[in-house]
């Protein structure tokens, strides 16, 4: 469980510095779907936590 945590933080993190590098950018498709892609991991996390 604990390698799964880390696991799924490091991808939340990678996608949100992708969000910040989008923006910069003005890729505002990419930028949305990095957030999206932020959005999964977060619910991932919170369903390991919950378990």
């Amino acid at each position: 469980m604990k390698l799964r945590m880390k696991e799924l933080t490091k991808q939340y993190e990678t996608a949100k510095q992708n969000s910040v590098e989008f923006m910069k950018r003005g890729q505002i498709s990419n930028y949305l779907n990095a957030l999206l892609e932020m959005n999964k991991y977060k619910r991932l996390i919170a369903a390991v936590i919950a378990n």
